[in-house]
């Protein structure tokens, strides 16, 4: 019985449910969700342990949740279109993942075309198939449309929120993945530092609690992160690029920035297993989304190297 590991990405427009469907195969909050477009900037690993049974011998999937596949407008959509590209690279298998209550269009045409150019095996994910339980005459014209376009290996309907379909998922993608060892130890779940992902739920909260063009505007830096036995201090900054954004993220008597703090923490609070005390402050970068070395600098990977280094360096 031979164990099977390998490199799975999951690629799709922005909101067709990639970040939904990591968090459920996982069975753990990796990436926060929102109904807002382009919510992941990211490539997010999850890891998933298939146990041993009786006649199989388990293995490990490694999946690779991604930026949504957009014509980038500005340097930070260029840099999440090259995080899309980064992990197509030595994958194993494409999960394309599309939301079975939109209709097809330019959107899902270049996602396709990225999946053909990959010559990777890939499957058909048809997501929120839990949306359409009063229309099921539609799924079948659906899926000869797709069949139409490409040889899937796979063509799975299932909903990710529900969740519905994600164990078949799982047997069809061990089952296409090659012998291999195990990547990550049993225990592990993702490679992102806890920095990363404190800095992505308080984004989170500011996705939820702000409109128009607020959300797309701002990012998080964590400045400050002390962990204790029982206290975690944190400091964040909210970076938008405008005074009138500032003004929206502080709110009256600063009530917004409360209440996003407040939301955050608790969730902070669960994640890391302590009471924390979390600090935020609200910066203004102007055009911070067409700055080169301000984007390079959010990229945790980037974030780590500077924090290695020693002082003085």
């Amino acid at each position: 019985m031979a164990f099977h590991s390998g490199f799975v990405c999951i690629l799709g427009r922005p909101n067709a449910g990639k970040s939904t469907l990591l968090n459920a195969l996982v069975g753990e909050k990796l990436a926060i969700v929102s109904p807002k477009p382009q919510t992941t900037r990211n490539r997010i690993l999850g890891i998933v342990q298939i146990p041993k049974q009786k006649k199989k011998a388990g293995g490990q999937i490694v999946l690779i949740d991604t930026p949504g596949v957009h014509n980038p407008d500005s340097s930070l959509g260029r840099k999440m279109m090259s995080e899309v590209r980064e992990a197509l690279d030595g994958c194993d298998l494409l999960l394309l993942i599309v939301d079975v209550t939109r209709k097809f269009g330019q959107e899902d045409d270049r996602v396709l075309e990225m999946a053909k150019k990959s010559k990777t095996p890939v499957f058909l994910l048809l997501n929120k198939i839990d949306l359409l339980r009063s229309q099921k005459d539609k799924l079948l014209p659906i899926i000869d449309g797709y069949q139409k376009l490409h040889a899937f290996n796979e063509i799975i309907p299932l909903s990710a929120r529900k969740p519905e379909g994600l164990d078949l998922l799982l047997e069809k993608v061990i089952a296409i993945l090659p012998e291999g060892p195990r990547y990550f130890p049993e225990d592990q779940v993702t490679d992102q530092p806890t920095r990363f992902m404190v800095a992505e739920i308080i984004r989170e909260q500011v996705l939820v609690e702000t409109s128009e063009e607020v959300p797309y505007a701002t990012t998080v830096l964590v400045e400050q992160f002390e962990e204790g036995a029982k206290l975690t201090r944190i400091a964040a900054a909210i970076y938008c690029e405008r005074e009138g954004q500032k003004r929206i993220l502080i709110g009256k008597q600063a009530q917004m920035l409360r209440k996003i703090g407040t939301a955050a923490r608790l969730q902070i609070e669960k994640m890391v297993g302590t009471r924390v005390f979390l600090e935020l402050f609200v910066k203004v970068s102007p055009d911070w989304r067409e700055s080169h070395t301000f984007i390079e600098e959010l990229d945790w990977r980037r974030q780590l190297q500077l924090l290695a280094r020693p002082a003085g360096i």
